[in-house]
């Protein structure tokens, strides 16, 4: 098959945008070497696996799915018993949340079975594996002290012994005696030991060894005495750390080489879903949908986009071909739409021959095409001295060989270049040969000739794009069984050409172009008055189906204020018969008490009786006056990451978590607890309202910072549980990226470590970090985390 096609119809650019969303280096090699399915059957199961994945994107959001290379080479050498790098461990543990990660995701919504079931049921999570192997390596060139036993004990010496050494360097740097021999009140490292400047001339004076010294001569760099043992204590403990860490490494290494094949599989049917996902986000982005894929060689396009202009701005087409008839050709004005619409067909059928779901209605059928012959565009050359004329007809001649029945051809101004009357001639002969052959063929031309012959010959149809002689605007708009006019004269006069030469013009054209011109004429007006009709028609429809909108809308508030109003008399009822109850033994008592009085008169008595009654009975009638208050909110209609907002229904102030997702549905967290809420039921907190601000919890864990670190660039952990801390470390990311900031410090502490790794192991998915390390001395050290921001 030629793949001359894929420039000339732009599927080269929607394959590259495809590549953008792929997320895997080896899933974009594999989308731009796509090839087009060869039998009708695989386009079928291709595109329904597409729609599959498609379907489970809108249903679930994207998957928790991350970047990795090179998988392969490092499983391969671990399976021949090599030992991997800290930094392969890690990628290894990726993918192995990659693996969890897309399972999870598939279970997240109730479905049926899907073509893409096997692809889900060949991943295989290894949670242990890659849990050990996060938490016990922090980076590429760092392993945690927790990642055994041994390797923490021996970190811990070396720590002590390293503390000793800067004791005894401190106090020889603060002793009076020798802190005049020194050059520099500072200890240094050479050759992994610590020693202190010493003045040449005084070299004498501070016994130690000797291990350096500097360029000019002046300084020499001395291992004292007094740390020499400790020193080598050091080298020794360090050597013993790089042989636990290279045990460990072969430890894990010998665990990834023992999950083969089964990894590989499961590392194939990932870049599979991958390639799938990739597919499936430009469906969304195109609002496109899977079509049906005819068994014949016909095609039906309802409401067509070009998936490459801008969706606010194309103007949905109609094509149809290989049923009624097999060759539209298509006329009208220059840019008005007659190469995009040809195009368009095309692109949309070779689009699901790749597997795309395509930007038409669903009802939507695509043709399987053996080949896609396309003469669009100019082919002048000059090297080869080829006119435009010249260039169309080398590539008419190619198309003629290779047309035949399963073959899609498209060609732009067909006979264009040379003699209009010659030109009309060939390029009917050209189509009668085409048809002839068996090729689906579309064609746009100018050449009133081609009109005639698409209305005289059956089987080819004339097509129109429309234009607007008023605001001399194309409308996009393609009509098909209508041949379109030039509108030469009426454009010119338009533009301000004397009516004069028009008219002169019209009397040079022959007879059979007048009545042709007057025959394309009416059909105009016909088709106006069509249209007029085909609107009024769709008014009142709009108009019909809109009112039983609103009296639906309007029955179901009724029925909802009906529900409301029952709840609320029943509750007051309720209310009321509660405090009737509680009255009445009040009264009841009270009675009792002035009968039981002897010394009120019974005149008195019952004098009292009638007013304790009547006060009683006037605050029940008030009572059964009162009306629920129920408060009125006006319903957000957009929120933020981060946002305050109060929760209408329960009045709780929570704060948003995730924007909106399709279902209208926004992530809130109140408290410790977090739920979904729809966005309508959201309202802005009162501007007056004040509420408790929380005290953060303190922890008795004490880190060292840096006096010159500002404010805006540090965050303190300490206290917060694993939630809590990865809640604000979010909130902390984006606001540091908002202000510009590159460096953040994360404060956290050292105590068990664990929320150490939960950060640290948070900070790898995330996509605004670009390197994180652990403080140096004078930050913070291990109790603070330094990320650095893209």
């Amino acid at each position: 098959m030629d793949i001359a096609y894929k420039t000339t119809l732009e599927l080269d650019k929607i394959l590259a945008r495809a590549v953008q969303l792929c997320t895997c280096r080896e899933t974009k090699e594999t989308m731009l070497a796509l090839e087009p399915y060869p039998t009708t059957e695989e386009e079928r199961y291709a595109l329904a696996q597409t729609n599959a994945i498609n379907t489970l994107l809108i249903q679930n959001g994207s998957p928790r799915f991350g970047s990795v290379s090179d998988v392969r080479r490092i499983t391969a050498h671990a399976q021949k018993g090599g030992i991997l790098s800290m930094g392969e461990l890690l990628e290894i543990a990726a993918t192995l949340r990659n693996f969890a990660g897309l399972s999870q995701w598939y279970g997240l919504s109730d479905h049926d079975m899907l073509l893409t079931d096997d692809l889900f049921y060949a991943l295989a999570p290894q949670p242990v594996l890659e849990k050990q192997i996060t938490e016990s390596i922090l980076s590429p060139e760092e392993m945690a002290d927790t990642a055994s036993v041994t390797l923490h004990d021996l970190r811990r010496k070396i720590r002590q012994t390293e503390d000793s050494i800067r004791t005894k360097l401190d106090n020889i740097i603060k002793n009076s005696t020798t802190n005049k021999f020194l050059q520099d009140a500072v200890v240094s490292l050479r050759n992994g030991r610590y020693v202190v400047p010493v003045r040449a001339e005084y070299r004498g004076e501070v016994g130690g060894i000797i291990h350096d010294v500097s360029s000019t001569g002046a300084t020499i760099f001395v291992e004292p005495t007094a740390v020499v043992e400790a020193n080598a204590r050091i080298m020794q403990l360090r050597a013993q750390e790089q042989e636990e860490i290279t045990r460990i490494l072969s430890a894990f290494s010998a665990q990834v080489g023992s999950l083969e094949p089964q990894f590989s599989y499961s590392y194939d049917a990932m870049l599979q879903i991958d390639l799938l996902l990739a597919k499936a986000r430009l469906a969304v982005e195109q609002n496109a949908f899977m079509p049906t894929v005819s068994d014949t060689v016909r095609f039906r396009l309802n409401r067509a986009r070009h998936p490459l202009i801008d969706k606010k701005r194309v103007v949905p087409v109609d094509i149809s071909l290989g049923e009624e008839y097999d060759t539209l050709v298509v006329t009208g004005p220059n840019t008005g739409g007659k190469t995009v619409s040809i195009k368009t067909a095309g692109l949309l059928n070779a689009m699901a021959q790749y597997g795309f779901l395509i930007p038409a209605h669903e009802s939507s059928v695509v043709c399987h095409f053996d080949e896609y012959l396309v003469d669009i565009g100019d082919e002048q050359s000059i090297e080869q001295s080829l006119s435009t004329f010249s260039g169309h007809m080398k590539r008419i001649s190619g198309i003629l060989q290779r047309a035949k029945h399963g073959t899609l051809t498209l060609i732009d101004e067909l006979g264009a270049g040379t003699d209009p009357a010659e030109g009309a001639a060939l390029a009917v002969s050209i189509l009668e040969q085409l048809r002839r052959q068996g090729s689906l063929l579309m064609a746009t031309t100018h050449y009133a000739e081609l009109k005639v012959y698409a209305l005289e010959t059956p089987g080819v149809v004339n097509a129109s794009c429309e234009f607007n002689v008023e605001t001399l605007m194309p409308t996009y708009k393609l009509s098909v069984g209508v041949p379109g006019k030039s509108n030469a004269f009426l454009i010119s006069a338009k533009l301000g050409i004397p009516e004069e030469i028009i008219a002169a013009a019209r009397n040079h054209m022959s007879n059979d172009d007048k009545r042709l011109d007057s025959v394309l004429a009416q059909l105009d007006d016909l088709k106006l008055q069509l249209k007029a009709a085909q609107g009024e028609a769709e008014k009142a429809r709009y108009e019909a189906e809109h009112a039983l909108e609103s009296a639906e809308k309007k029955r179901q508030e009724l029925i909802d204020q009906g529900k409301q109003e029952l709840e609320n008399a029943r509750r007051q009822a309720h209310d009321l018969m509660q405090q009737v109850q509680n009255d009445a033994y009040a009264l009841t008592d009270e009675l009792r008490r002035i009968q039981k009085d002897e010394k009120t008169s019974a005149a008195q008595r019952a004098v009292r009786a009638r007013e304790i009654a009547r006060k009683d009975t006037e605050t029940l009638l008030k009572r059964t006056d009162a009306k629920p208050a129920v408060r009125e909110y006006v319903p957000l209609k957009e929120v933020q990451i981060g946002q305050e907002v109060v929760i209408a229904e329960l009045n709780q102030t929570a704060t948003v978590t995730a924007r909106p997702d399709r279902a209208g549905m926004v992530e809130v967290r109140a408290g410790i607890m977090k739920t979904k809420v729809p966005l309508s039921g959201l309202r802005a907190p009162d501007k007056m309202e004040k509420r408790p601000q929380r005290e953060p919890r303190r922890s008795s864990t004490r880190v060292q910072l840096d006096k010159n670190r500002k404010t805006s660039m540090e965050i303190n952990l300490l206290g917060y549980t694993v939630e809590e801390a990865l809640a604000e470390v979010d909130k902390f990311l984006d606001s540091g990226m908002l202000r510009g900031q590159q460096t953040l410090y994360i404060i956290h502490g050292n105590g068990t470590g664990a929320l150490r790794s939960a950060i640290q192991k948070h900070l790898r998915t995330h996509k605004a970090v670009k390197s994180f390390r652990l403080g140096r001395y004078g930050e913070g050290e291990s109790g603070v985390t330094v990320v650095e921001l893209k």
